[in-house]
């Protein structure tokens, strides 16, 4: 279960609702000041190829201008295809 922290920048005008569009979506809580267009996102998935699937999705939204990788853990999909 691959486990990432993101900083996630936001249009300044559009940061309140972009937070909480963000908050809304699976596998992402979203940390920080709520008036900062910056937000720490900690993004959950089951397996590497939904998290990237995750993170295109973000990029995608009208209000994210850029979404950078802080922190990836994969340990625990490393040892389950290793059979561990």
């Amino acid at each position: 279960m691959p486990i990432g922290g993101f900083v996630i920048h936001l249009d300044p005008s559009m940061s309140t609702g972009g937070r909480e569009r963000l908050a809304a979506m699976e596998g992402v809580e979203i940390f920080g000041n709520p008036d900062d267009p910056e937000v720490i996102a900690v993004l959950s998935t089951a397996t590497s190829r939904e998290m990237e699937r995750l993170v295109e999705e973000i990029e995608a939204l009208e209000f994210v201008l850029s979404v950078s990788l802080a922190y990836l853990n994969t340990e625990d999909e490393v040892l389950q295809s290793e059979g561990a």
